[in-house]
């Protein structure tokens, strides 16, 4: 596929940057880390996007994890359409809304939830309910972990911040993140100090159940155990930020990979992505008691326009209901599959790499010798070499998160003509890396 045309995007991006910043409602879409036009997509259909040039890709963005069955899915798309043909939005409660929030209490830990729009919604309003509940302020955060672009939780952030390596959070006012703790991640013994001095002023720990923004930097065993423990010795919540993992490491998120085998789950857990089918659409909950305090059944106030909208809860809804054990293990099998020939195909190149996971998602971790298990490790990427992989696997059909720092997302379409378009791929693009290494064209 090399030599594509991407004149049509290169149009709309000129269009686009007169009248959004930087051309893009998502800062990393574009493309500042690895350079070249971002592509304008057009469709996107099972496994494949096809842009607005006419080139198609295989992708393991997924619209950055949403889409579990695909893109387009048949009985979503059905769903949707009628769903749409009742009314976009009523401004009242309605069914599909009591049905999505039924079988997110099902799947997981929480015994209510609230829905929302948007993962940043979610973990803001967890944390809100978190200190009324509490009636403290501080907040304890790792380094690396992304919450959304919640101002109090942007210090030391994953994601875009990283990306882009933006310096501390402009527009965020000091006094706004005083009472945030940011923490090492993976690290029990900086928590405890942490809460021997702090701890009568500490409202909650939050967490990412398994930070993929930073990369896939999966918490070391017996970690979130250490920190539901650390939390309630002290009288503080555990909020297990699920908006990534939720649904899309396991079929309960990734509370079902340590929480539910080692018995402990937390006070309070968000969800998006996978939930909303696409839609924006997201959730938070928890234990009952703490979840009360919600208006108007109780004192904190959180409220929001379209939440719990019909078309975006239907999609949500048939998403989950699709997402069988079964399809879970076909996912598993696929992201096996994909990390291994990466890793191969790497290796073959001579290109120093180490392939992290959580569940059915992962990351390539490019330059390193040892497992990553931190913010300042995940820091040490070779993101030139990133940069040139990506390009060349652009180049030849295949569409990957434009970041070092994100996750790579496998659906249940990623059918054998997927994985050979990426297998093809594989060689040439591992080469360009290495060519990068060397600091060669």
């Amino acid at each position: 596929m090399g030599g594509v045309s991407t004149e049509r995007s290169a149009a709309l991006f000129d269009r686009a940057r007169r009248v959004s910043p930087g051309g893009v409602n998502s800062p990393v879409r574009a493309f500042k880390a690895v350079g070249g036009t971002p592509r304008f997509m057009e469709q996107g259909e099972g496994a494949w996007l096809t842009d607005v040039d006419g080139n198609r890709y295989v992708d393991f963005v997924g619209s950055w994890g949403p889409m579990l069955l695909g893109h387009a899915h048949p009985a979503v798309i059905d769903a949707v359409q009628q769903a749409v043909s009742r009314g976009t939005s009523f401004g009242t409660p309605a069914e599909p809304e009591v049905r999505l929030a039924e079988a997110i209490v099902d799947r997981t830990s929480a015994e209510e939830v609230r829905l929302v729009s948007s993962g940043t919604e979610a973990t803001m309003s967890a944390l809100r309910l978190a200190r009324g509940f509490t009636g403290r302020d501080r907040v304890v955060k790792f380094a690396g972990c992304y919450h959304g672009h919640v101002d109090a939780l942007l210090a030391e952030a994953g994601s875009g911040i990283v990306t882009l390596g933006i310096p501390g959070t402009p527009g965020v006012p000091a006094h706004v993140t005083a009472d945030t703790i940011v923490l090492p991640y993976n690290d029990v013994a900086a928590v405890e100090a942490a809460f021997a001095e702090y701890g009568q002023d500490i409202a909650c720990i939050i967490t990412e159940a398994a930070p993929g923004n930073m990369g896939l930097v999966p918490p070391l065993p017996g970690f979130n155990a250490a920190l539901s423990r650390i939390a309630h010795e002290h009288g503080a919540l555990l909020i297990s930020d699920e908006v990534m993992t939720g649904f899309r490491a396991a079929r309960s998120g990734h509370w079902e990979l340590d929480g539910k085998v080692e018995g402990w789950a937390p006070d309070l857990v968000t969800f998006g992505k996978v939930m909303g089918g696409g839609f924006p659409a997201a959730a938070f909950g928890g234990r009952r008691e703490i979840m009360e305090q919600l208006a108007p059944a109780g004192p904190v106030y959180q409220a929001g326009t379209l939440s719990g909208n019909p078309v975006a809860t239907t999609a949500g809804l048939t998403t989950l209901e699709l997402a069988t054990p079964e399809l879970y293990e076909n996912l598993l099998a696929t992201s096996h599959e994909v990390r291994r020939l990466v890793s191969d195909a790497l290796t073959a190149a001579g290109v120093t790499h180490q392939i992290q996971a959580a569940g059915t998602m992962f990351s390539v971790m490019w330059g390193v010798e040892d497992a990553v298990t931190d913010f300042a490790g995940a820091q040490r990427q070779d993101t030139a070499a990133f940069a040139a992989f990506f390009t060349s696997m652009l180049d030849q059909g295949v569409y990957l998160p434009p970041s070092a720092f994100e996750t790579w997302f496998v659906s249940a379409a990623h059918d054998e003509e997927a994985l050979s378009t990426l297998a093809a791929a594989l060689p040439t693009a591992a080469a360009a890396a290495a060519r990068a290494v060397d600091g060669r064209p």
